[in-house]
């Protein structure tokens, strides 16, 4: 115990004691260990015993004045920084054992804890009803109206309407659709409405992203009837939180909409050419015989010059026509593929660039691409303009925006910019500077200015930084040495290649340019020790369903008690609890559904089963992904705890007894 409370600074129990710890002292004092299973940690020899250790290390018992500091201490400057309970526990028993405190029982520290959160939450929602304006108040307000469900739909009514009538809460819950045009629209459609609420960009000045992020986690689990059900300002609070991130998050997603549909249109356009011109005639009279004979000529005469083995077989004159018609057929494809583009912007894509150019505000810190924020700002003059060309008088920036492959189609023989063409080579200039962090959207997490990525000491104390990360503050010096790097790679790869050892990697041509090939990994072999634990697993306990053992497990262990509840309180029996949530554990992890599940049971059974799916934290990912492959069976929710989860090691296991699985799918057999 000495030991122990010098190492943690809090009392161990008996678990806590690792039995290499109690050999040790057994083997030090020359005492008999059975000593210590018999010591009663509750008795008063141990209450003395503490308190001895207690003044040896000059700590004190901590009074309800302490325990009131405790808890002002961790709603004050702790709960706004920090949403992990786990956290937030170690950091009472930290500042425990500064104070020199006895640290308080566990049960005593949930108790501060939950009496800390409580108070940060108090405050926190009081101060953001106070900064939300009236109008704010009112449109949040209207967020949480059910609209009348359709008489002909289905549903009850729970989550915002029936089939045929959808809430805005609803869609502003739901990620962005498919990529094409009408998701970008509909996205836009969300952030004007989102914007329109009015939210003060000051309202979670102060706190951090992590307490906004687990509010919006918070209300994303909540129906209408639940902001209902909370308190004024906490329905406010959790409603402006889940607006003011999905902003953020929608900015986002209409920044990546942007990127993957620009690429999109340029990819497209170019299979349709490639389509079009692999079936047309499109060669020299005879080529196919030509290039024949040539690569034969240069086969059987290697050492000599390209005039006496070449020329003889193939002359100058009709070389020289195979490379001209190259040129001209390149030049007719990217003709044709700016055609293509053309026509897919005008006619389909072009009518959403003026909504998303009015949604997204961007920004740029580099003069270097000052021109292509100039054209956006052209654009954005341009807009409900049905001229084709752009005005003599205006500047219209081409360096930097429109590529040299692309001024013929821009610039007409009169000089004049054309708009649709100049459209494209914008958007796919703003790409490229979106990509490289150049220019960023405000309001953006993600595709956020790069600065703010920085820390916030960056200016005055660069030297540190740099130093941390181990780079030169001269950009030269960066440059010269990541140069140098890459040539000695290549130069390494170079010879590897030479000498046959590359383990594959070759040089080959992509789309005409010169691509470096990688082979796929060979499969490794299975590490021994992994082969070894798998046979010995197979041989203690044979193949035994996943589903089997979560529901084991669970009654063993207890573990669905994990599973946190986003409400304020829980008056559920714990008993019928684990029943739901393993009920649906089973309907997630087999996509049996929880509906059908509960169909299974009583019919009182049905909405406490939907209630707990949505009040308690999902189903991990890999938990659902991996009950789905052997899930598709009779259920067994009803069988007693295998005698492998308590009898400890050896022997096979006998299997659990099974039940017949009943008409219903996935219903329980008690």
């Amino acid at each position: 115990m000495l030991k122990f409370f010098e190492q943690e600074a809090r009392y161990p129990r008996r678990e806590d004691v690792p039995k290499a710890a109690v050999d040790y002292v057994v083997g030090q004092v020359k005492v008999d260990g059975g000593l210590f299973a018999a010591y009663d940690f509750a008795s008063r020899q141990a209450t003395n015993h503490r308190s001895q250790i207690r003044e040896f290390y000059g700590f004190r018992e901590p009074t309800v004045a302490d325990e009131d500091k405790l808890i002002f201490w961790l709603g004050r400057d702790m709960c706004p920084v920090e949403t992990s309970r786990e956290r937030l526990r170690a950091a009472l028993l930290a500042r425990c054992r500064e104070e020199r405190m006895e640290p308080p029982t566990p049960k005593q520290v949930e108790r501060l804890v939950g009496a800390a959160e409580a108070m940060f939450e108090r405050e926190f929602t009081t101060v953001t009803m106070e900064r939300l304006p009236v109008a704010a108040v009112t449109a949040l307000q209207e967020l949480i109206k059910v609209p009348d469900p359709d008489p002909n739909g289905e549903g009850d009514g729970r989550d915002g309407g029936g089939a045929g009538m959808r809430s805005f809460l609803q869609e502003l819950k739901e990620d962005p659709g498919p990529l094409q045009l009408e998701t970008l629209l509909a996205e836009i459609g969300k952030l004007e409405r989102v914007k329109a609420i009015g939210l003060p960009e000051t309202l979670f000045e102060g706190t951090s992203e992590k307490v906004v992020e687990a509010w919006r986690a918070r209300a994303m689990r909540m129906y209408p009837s639940d902001f209902a059900a909370a308190p004024p300002r906490v329905c406010m609070t959790l409603l402006a939180a889940l607006c003011w991130v999905r902003k953020t998050e929608m900015i986002d997603g209409l920044v990546e909409l942007l990127i993957q549909l620009v690429h999109k249109i340029s990819v497209r356009a170019e299979k349709k050419v490639e389509n079009e011109i692999s079936t047309e005639f499109r060669r020299v009279h005879g080529k196919h015989g030509i290039l024949a004979r040539l690569a034969q000529a240069a086969l059987d005469l290697p050492e000599e010059l390209v005039r006496t083995a070449i020329y003889p077989v193939v002359g100058a004159d009709t070389l020289t026509d195979i490379v001209a018609e190259a040129k001209a057929n390149e030049k007719a494809f990217n003709a044709r593929v700016r055609t293509k583009l053309r026509g897919s912007y005008s006619r389909h894509y072009r009518r959403g660039l003026p909504k998303l150019l009015r949604a997204l505000v961007f920004r740029c810190n580099n003069a270097a691409f000052q021109p292509v924020m100039d054209a956006l700002k052209l654009l954005d003059r341009y807009d409900g303009s049905e001229a084709v060309f752009y005005d003599g008088a205006e500047l219209v920036p081409l360096e930097h925006v429109v590529p040299e492959d692309w001024q013929e189609a821009v610039v007409d023989e009169r000089g004049r910019v054309e708009r649709i063409p100049y459209e494209l080579c914008v958007l796919v200039a703003l790409r490229k500077a979106i990509r490289r962090r150049e220019i960023w959207a405000e309001g953006a997490k993600i595709w956020r200015n790069p600065d703010d990525d920085l820390p916030a000491d960056f200016d005055d104390n660069r030297d540190v930084h740099y130093e941390a990360l181990v780079k030169p503050r001269d950009p030269a010096a960066f440059i010269a040495d990541l140069q140098r790097r890459h040539t000695a790679a290549l130069d390494r790869l170079n010879t590897a290649m030479r000498k046959g050892t590359a383990g594959g990697v070759k040089i080959t041509r992509k789309k005409g340019e010169p691509w470096i090939s990688v082979p796929p990994i060979d499969k490794q072999e299975e590490p021994a020790s992994l082969k070894a634990l798998k046979q010995e697993i197979s041989h203690r306990w044979g193949v035994i369903d996943l589903l089997d053992v979560l529901k084991d497990v669970a009654h063993v262990t207890g573990y669905t008690a994990a599973f946190t509840s986003v409400a304020s309180r829980t008056i559920t029996d714990p008993a019928v609890l684990q029943r739901r949530l393993l009920l649906c554990l089973y309907g997630l992890g087999t996509n049996v559904g929880i509906k059908r599940v509960a169909d299974g049971v009583a019919a009182a059974a049905v909405p406490g089963t939907r209630s707990t799916t949505r009040r308690r934290c999902a189903v991990p990912a890999g938990c659902s992904s991996t009950v789905t492959t052997c899930a598709r069976r009779s259920a067994r929710w009803s069988t007693p705890p295998s005698p492998y989860a308590t009898s400890g090691y050896g022997g096979r296991v006998p299997r659990a007894r099974r039940t017949r699985a009943s008409s219903a799918p996935g219903r329980p057999t008690s």
